[in-house]
């Protein structure tokens, strides 16, 4: 038994079908710019990521507002 009910054999037939449409020249080409398309994607995906964590440092860097109000507020106190 193969993959839900489908035996090894169907598969090779489907496969030699497929071969003989479009060719092995044709496959070759799909599968090199499938291959483009996802490391790119995942490219993509990674630079997303970093781009929002670098963000996030940001943010947590930067003092809030109120700690800035509150030590302008001192500041003119104490003087």
């Amino acid at each position: 038994m193969g993959f839900g009910g489908i035996s090894i054999w169907q598969l090779l037939i489907v496969l030699a079908i497929i071969i003989l449409l479009f060719g092995t020249k044709k496959l070759r080409s799909l599968g090199g710019d499938l291959g483009s398309a996802i490391k790119s994607f995942k490219q993509s995906v990674g630079e997303g990521e970093e781009e929002s964590k670098n963000k996030e440092e940001k943010i947590l860097k930067q003092p809030s507002e109120t700690t800035q109000a509150h030590d302008i507020h001192k500041d003119k106190h104490s003087s």
